[in-house]
């Protein structure tokens, strides 16, 4: 007695041969992500070729710093503060820091409350994650202004040491500083839309969304979140090194 042979189940599922095949295998990921909102894949999209722009910096940043033969700058001793009479190697780098990080959790926070439609929780972690972003800049900026004016570091020169110090600091830190000033700015923007009740009735506008839906408040964590990784690798390559 002969047994039928059962069918595979690539077998069984139908294949479209020629054109039409070829354009459905290409437009399969469109049917796949079809409810995936298109602010958070461009976003995902930014996120990605600006990691690629931070990675080249820091690693040039690194083959110059392995690469010159003058003396560089002691981190611990250039980014000193002196308080009390006493020079604390860091200190402000680690208040910075902190500072940064603790704006992650308040942004994590806003959205968490923006998926509950808690719109004045929401508006006032926006706000607070928002003066922490200023903050940093602000802290950034004096640190600017002590390396220039006290040190008299430039980007083409270096009185402690190599003078592609003075280049690799402002260009990387001052790319970082842009990123931070520009999500503060628009963390207000957000902050705004959600307390009048934009994203709630769809209105006409700059960073909406779909009506009822608060997945721009998500879309700006994703923002905030990278630029708060990324400095965490500059310091950890720039300070610690």
């Amino acid at each position: 007695m002969t047994h039928p042979v059962s069918a595979s189940p690539a077998a069984a599922l139908p294949m479209t041969e020629g054109l039409p095949g070829l354009v459905a295998d290409f437009s399969s990921d469109q049917r796949a992500f079809k409810n995936v909102p298109w602010g958070k894949a461009m976003m995902w999209i930014f996120l990605l070729s600006d990691t690629f722009i931070f990675s080249s910096f820091l690693i040039a940043y690194m083959w110059v710093r392995m690469s010159t033969t003058v003396p560089w700058p002691n981190p611990s001793e250039v980014f000193a503060l002196n308080l009390f009479g006493k020079d604390i190697p860091l200190i402000l780098i680690a208040i910075m820091t902190f500072v940064l990080i603790s704006s992650s959790g308040t942004m994590a926070m806003a959205v968490k409350f923006g998926y509950e439609k808690n719109k004045k929780m929401t508006f006032i972690l926006l706000l607070v994650t928002a003066a922490l972003g200023a903050t940093f800049v602000g802290m950034q900026a004096f640190e600017w202004t002590k390396l220039i004016v006290e040190e008299g570091v430039r980007p083409w020169s270096n009185p402690m040491g190599a003078p592609q110090f003075g280049a690799a600091f402002f260009m990387i830190t001052g790319f970082h500083g842009t990123h931070v000033s520009i999500g503060v700015i628009f963390l207000i923007i957000m902050a705004v839309k959600v307390l009048r009740g934009d994203l709630d009735h769809e209105r006409p506008g700059f960073m909406t969304g779909r009506k009822g839906s608060y997945e721009m408040v998500e879309i700006m964590g994703l923002y905030w979140h990278f630029v708060d990784l990324v400095w965490v690798f500059i310091f950890a390559f720039f300070y610690l090194w």
